[in-house]
């Protein structure tokens, strides 16, 4: 049987601080068939140097590694080159500072959607997610926990699946770039724009029920929250009107003024 073939997509700028734990957890996967995608955007730390000593160390391992750098226009231009070079039946993205939870997460995943037995057709595998600090300490699981059921409107209460722990048809991704108009939202909207698509094509989600990520909690949405708020205001307007949105973001400022 021909199981499934993870494309896994890193994408790095100077990112030497944290970009080891990253390669190493993708290097200690027990499953076999995972491609890791790297897109560097010319960094001009050491994380090159990282990257190639990596290389280097799976020369004889099972896993594919394909490096591209150059220049882009952002993170989620990065992202959409990653989708590009996927060949993989399923693509994540995690980044540097980001890891899997366990060595045998992919396999795990694969076991949980019955690949064995050939009825597997899920648009996304999903499952939860720890945060962990610039060290890779456990802080605490994230407070927004995936729903049972995913559908598209899920998302109007938030981002209720972490980017990292959502495991997605590569063929539906390469048919749904990242919009370039959104500077800090652009995989919220990327996530429901994935699920519209699987839903007209009566495709399933797969909730595993297992911890997929250990997910760096400084992200580019955490550094400009003011930002990124009012963007995602207007991206929820679009998908679920500006009554949800208005709504939604007054309960998260009360969720957070309780909170303190």
């Amino acid at each position: 049987m021909n199981y499934p073939l993870i494309s896994i997509i890193t994408v790095t700028y100077n990112a030497e601080p944290t970009i080891e734990r990253t390669l190493q957890s993708v290097k200690d996967q027990t499953y076999n068939r995972i491609e890791h995608v790297i897109i560097d955007g010319c960094s001009t730390d050491h994380t090159l140097s990282h990257i190639q000593r990596y290389v280097e160390r799976n020369a004889q391992n099972r896993h594919i590694i394909r490096v591209v750098r150059e220049p882009d226009k952002g993170l989620y231009d990065a992202m959409n080159k990653g989708i590009q070079q996927a060949t993989g039946d399923y693509l994540v993205f995690l980044n540097a500072g980001d890891k899997l939870h366990a060595d045998n997460t992919i396999e795990q995943l694969v076991v949980h959607s019955d690949w064995q037995t050939g009825r597997a057709n899920y648009a996304v595998l999903y499952g939860e997610t720890d945060l962990v600090d610039t060290e890779g300490n456990f802080l605490r699981h994230r407070r927004l926990q995936t729903p049972e059921e995913l559908s598209s409107k899920s998302f109007r209460s938030g981002m209720l699946v972490c980017h990292q722990s959502f495991y997605v048809r590569t063929d539906l991704a390469k048919a749904t770039p990242y919009d370039l108009h959104y500077r800090y939202s652009a995989d919220y909207d990327w996530c429901i724009r994935i699920m519209k698509r699987a839903e007209k094509r009566r495709l399933r989600f797969l909730n595993t029920h297992l911890i997929l990520t250990d997910y760096l909690s400084e992200g580019l949405t955490t550094k400009n929250h003011r930002r990124s708020l009012f963007e995602r205001l207007r991206l929820m307007a679009h998908h679920y009107g500006w009554g949800t949105a208005l709504a939604e973001h007054l309960w998260f400022v009360v969720r957070a003024i309780i909170k303190r």
